[in-house]
């Protein structure tokens, strides 16, 4: 037996660039703050910078700068320069509610 969960259908950066809004094909409407996304970001980088124990506990102020659609995720930049950060589809929906 498969579960299939909720798929990710569109989505597009608040007009304040503070939120990602993702439909899922559901139609259920989520809405991720930035700084929620900038704190998950599992890059190389970020991932080193936590280990290292230099990655920051909050983004105050973090904006959405560009969205990078993969097929299986989204690249999303932020307007502190960090453009690394890809999120899987399925990584996107785990994330509400944080």
């Amino acid at each position: 037996m498969t579960l299939v969960g909720p798929t990710v259908a569109d989505y597009e950066a608040s007009a304040d660039l503070a939120t990602l809004r993702v439909r899922t094909a559901q139609d259920d409407t989520l809405d991720l703050a930035a700084e929620t996304l900038r704190l998950s970001c599992k890059c190389a980088h970020c991932t080193r910078a936590r280990f290292d124990r230099r990655f920051p506990e909050r983004f105050p102020g973090i904006a959405i700068t560009e969205i990078g659609d993969l097929g299986y995720g989204l690249n999303i930049s932020f307007s502190d320069g960090h453009n690394r950060g890809i999120y899987p589809k399925p990584y996107l929906l785990s994330l509400v509610g944080r």
